[in-house]
């Protein structure tokens, strides 16, 4: 429960921080020192303390309550990959941990999907998602039919110990880079930069699995793994690129744009240049002699 509430907090606290500094500010806005988020660097986390589930549990909803719509659906499905991943990677035996951590791993996959197709407007984006629940929920069936004849082992085995080190060096950045990915305000870019490590995530995963696991089955399952989230990696990476460049192209012909209009309202506020009079000279008075 503690873990769950930490991962929870930090992911609230770095999508409110981000939302907070996307906001256009006043000039009369100040920030009252008291309401500023706490930094997640404070959280001394203490098990023995009986309050510490429940002040945890008042900041999450605090934190949460600055969230777009999008964003709380986002943070509520990582948490839930989140805890049933940590059940898993603590297995003993690898090919149960590769089973049940994945399993978790692709129902956060599949939620993301559908948190794509609820917001998300890009056809190419949205046809992504709808390609990770037809491909993953298949494999979440073969996952669960596996792990009702494949139970964890009592016993540590002796890849046990570097197994469970693998598999938290790589959720360690799988949840970092998440966490920064799904706080983009568009959608579509917030599915594709939050998919991303999640699918790399993935393919470190089964490589894992193709280190320590002995299950035939599972080995196999980590081999389609990998090659079919490699192809979706390499179209988010290239759509990323893609759609970041077109990001920054209107926004420097916005700016261009601007600078444009405040040249021309300067030119119209400028004095007006005296012009040289154009009344007919008088003509000179003729000699008075006849």
């Amino acid at each position: 429960m503690i873990a769950s509430r930490r991962f929870s907090l930090l992911a609230t606290s770095i999508a409110a921080l981000i939302l907070s500094a996307c906001q256009p500010a006043t000039e009369d806005e100040t920030t009252p020192s008291d309401t500023a988020t706490p930094p997640v660097t404070d959280l001394e986390i203490n098990p023995s303390d009986a309050q510490t589930d429940d002040v945890l549990a008042k900041e999450d909803a605090a934190n949460e309550a600055q969230m777009t719509d999008m964003l709380r659906d986002y943070t509520r499905a990582m948490t839930r990959m989140h805890d049933e991943m940590m059940i898993g990677m603590g297995y003993n035996d690898p090919d149960t941990a590769f089973a049940k951590a994945m399993l978790g791993h692709h129902r956060g996959a599949i939620e993301m999907a559908k948190i794509q197709l609820k917001y998300g407007t890009d056809d190419s984006m949205r046809q992504l998602a709808q390609n990770v629940i037809d491909a993953q929920q298949p494999e979440i069936d073969t996952l669960n039919k596996w792990l009702a004849s494949h139970p964890d082992t009592v016993k540590t085995n002796p890849h046990t110990e570097a197994m469970q080190q693998a598999y938290a060096r790589s959720m360690d950045v799988l949840h970092g880079d998440m966490v920064l990915g799904i706080a983009d305000q568009q959608p579509d870019m917030a599915f594709a930069r939050g998919m991303l490590p999640h699918h790399i995530g993935a393919v470190d995963m089964a490589n894992v699995q193709l280190k320590y696991g002995t299950d035939e089955e599972m080995r196999q399952l980590a081999q389609s793994i990998i090659d079919t989230q490699q192809a979706e990696i390499e179209l988010m990476q290239n759509w990323i690129a893609s759609h970041s460049a077109d990001a920054a192209e209107t926004n420097t012909n916005a700016d261009a744009d601007a600078d444009s209009t405040t040249d021309a309202s300067d030119d119209h506020a400028q004095p007006s240049q005296s012009q040289p009079s154009k009344e007919p000279a008088t003509a000179p008075a003729k000699d008075g002699g006849s």
